[in-house]
């Protein structure tokens, strides 16, 4: 859930009209039941059907019925953000994440990480940094929620709501941005590191149509995809109103993102509204989805209107009460329709074999590169594995091809950019357990190195 950032108005809801709609769910509800359900009825297209979940909730009965019946997919609406999560520094608490992921991996339901990333919902000493110290903390958290995780998470919101609204296409004003233009890239570099099959996504709101804001996003996708940086999908809230409808090349701005060859996502759906008006929007929504190939979910933010961060506007597909709204049987009959099948998820493994390294002995370390190379660039992750001692400390060397050259690095300092290059633990990945290991990674020019050396220190 995101706080309001403008005013949003309810659209008004006359007791008249509320009568109406109570009489169209009553007489929907049969024919929803007799299809099936949002979750599988999307499963049959490839797709999910999430929602937001709220662990102080699932000790409702009629929020978990609901929940288990009709979703495959849940996202933590507040319980893996960064306050919640790493409220003290190098202080991480799992509690509530956990038990929804607990609760979601016994229905055999998707996971949606929210949010690594995002300035909001900071706790105060992360508020309190700023430069190195602040970008340092941040990969530190991005790094140790992805790893806690690890083979758990379906996809992660990496970054959340990194660009402006002032319709110039400009990044946010914000402690993070402030802490250098590449932070958005860093932290897609680190969580890739940290769990490389999570899909790993960028999320905001007000980007459904084609407009300054999505145009922005657009292009840094673009960038990111030439330069080999690690971005997967593309979450659009989707949060509509009266003043701010589903707007008219909704399915279009998804498929231009699509044909930059990562995958869409409907990340926190809810539309303010009543009756027929309001079921419309829902089932427009849903078939635009359906349309695009990588579209390939669909999260509503919330089960119910009361549980809401917008209850005012009524705008889920659950009453307060928990029945089924004429924007329940909307949505269902739009997935019932059917649509395209998103193709199979590429291999996640490198492209080329990790080397083989040598045993370094007892309480030595050894490194071990994955290379991602294509035709003039490389990106390169390698794995730092401690022997049977612990480590305080690593340093790793390796020499680059004839004009190969490093162009830029993360979870590691390095020195140099051509002939040897060397690397060195950063403040918080320098301590590796007996038999553990740790991962940092670098991009560059040219063709990558296939093997390297590593020094404990």
């Amino acid at each position: 859930m995101h706080k309001p950032r403008t005013p949003l108005r309810a659209l008004g809801v006359a007791a008249a009209a509320a009568v109406v709609a109570a009489g169209s769910v009553v007489a929907l509800t049969s024919t929803a039941e007799a299809a099936t359900t949002l979750g599988a009825s999307a499963a049959a297209t490839g797709r999910y059907f999430g929602t937001a979940v709220a662990a102080n909730k699932l000790s409702d009965s009629t929020y978990v019925g609901i929940l288990d019946r009709e979703f495959n997919a849940v996202t933590p609406e507040n319980e893996m953000k960064w306050d919640a999560t790493e409220p003290n520094q190098n202080q991480f608490n799992y509690s509530s994440a956990d038990r929804i992921v607990s609760h979601a991996q016994a229905q055999n339901m998707r996971i949606r990480g929210h949010a690594l990333a995002w300035h909001q919902q900071q706790p105060g000493w992360a508020q309190n940094l700023s430069g190195t110290a602040l970008r340092n903390a941040m990969l530190n958290h991005v790094t140790t929620v992805a790893a806690h995780y690890k083979g758990q998470i379906y996809a992660w919101d990496v970054v959340n709501e990194a660009f402006d609204d002032g319709g110039n296409g400009a990044r946010r004003d914000s402690n993070l941005q402030r802490t250098g233009n590449d932070w958005i890239e860093a932290a897609f570099r680190a969580a890739r590191a940290a769990d490389p099959g999570a899909k790993l996504c960028y999320n905001d709101y007000n980007t459904d149509g084609q407009n300054a804001k999505s145009n922005a996003v657009y292009a840094m996708v673009q960038d990111f995809k030439s330069r080999g940086v690690p971005i997967d999908c593309v979450g659009f809230q989707s949060h509509f109103n009266a003043q701010s409808p589903v707007p008219s090349d909704y399915q279009a701005n998804l498929q231009r993102f699509a044909n930059l060859g990562v995958d869409v996502q409907i990340t926190e759906l809810d539309i303010e509204g009543s009756g027929q008006t309001q079921a419309d929007n829902f089932g427009r929504v849903v078939k635009a989805c359906l349309a695009v190939s990588r579209c390939t979910g669909i999260t509503v933010w919330g089960i119910r209107d009361s549980d809401s961060w917008r209850a005012s506007g009524t705008p889920l597909l659950f009453d307060s009460s928990g029945n089924k709204k004429a924007a329940y049987t909307s949505t269902l009959n739009a997935l019932n329709s059917g649509g395209t099948t998103p193709p199979s998820d590429p291999p996640t493994s490198p492209s080329t074999p990790p080397s083989t390294p040598t045993d370094p002995g007892t309480g030595a370390c050894t490194a071990t590169i994955s290379l991602n190379q294509w035709n003039g660039g490389f990106v390169a992750t390698v794995r730092v594995s401690a022997g049977s001692s612990a480590l305080s400390g690593w340093s790793v060397s390796t020499t680059l091809p004839s004009g190969a050259a490093v162009t830029n690095s993360w979870s590691s300092q390095s020195s140099g950019s051509s002939g040897t290059v060397r690397f060195a633990n950063v403040s918080y990945n320098g301590s590796v357990a007996a038999g553990g290991s740790t991962e940092f990674g670098f991009q560059g020019t040219g063709t990558g190195p296939s093997s390297a050396t590593c020094s404990a220190s």
